[in-house]
């Protein structure tokens, strides 16, 4: 049988979830997700996990934070005038807001808390600083 190689373009189904079990993303129900191995299309823990395995093979990869979406950086968070904001904008903690920064880069941030003079939001990734476990199962290599 091939096993996947540096370069392949692979489809695998996917069950991702935190190390306390909850699922937070799975091709269940979808298409397989499709990337090039070593490309840098996905997280790095879970590229460097595909090389070697074959078609038909499940595994599970366990993938700490440093190799998923990173820990937190305390940077990406950041408290602004609540004025700013419109007032037809949700700003209950969780609410999921896109900002656009200087250079008219959009950017996805989450309210964190807001009072009436501030609003705090967060632009790190929802999994910055939390250790991922995916269960994979390769259906094809090209």
């Amino acid at each position: 049988m091939t096993a996947i190689k540096q370069g392949d373009t692979v489809r695998i189904h996917y069950t991702g979830t935190l190390l306390d079990g909850n699922v937070f993303d799975s091709s269940d129900g979808r298409d397989p997700l499709e990337f090039v191995v070593g490309s840098g299309q996905i997280i790095p823990g879970l590229d460097s996990a595909m090389p070697g395995l074959t078609v038909g093979e499940k595994k599970k990869v366990e993938i700490a934070c440093v190799d998923a979406y990173g820990p937190i950086n305390p940077e990406m968070r950041q408290s602004i005038p609540r004025e700013g904001i419109p007032d037809d904008i949700p700003l209950e903690p969780g609410s999921r807001l896109q900002m656009q920064a200087p250079d008219g880069q959009v950017m996805p941030v989450t309210v964190v808390e807001a009072d009436e003079a501030t609003v705090t939001l967060d632009a790190n990734h929802p999994l910055a600083g939390q250790d991922l476990v995916f269960d994979i199962e390769v259906v094809s290599i090209n």
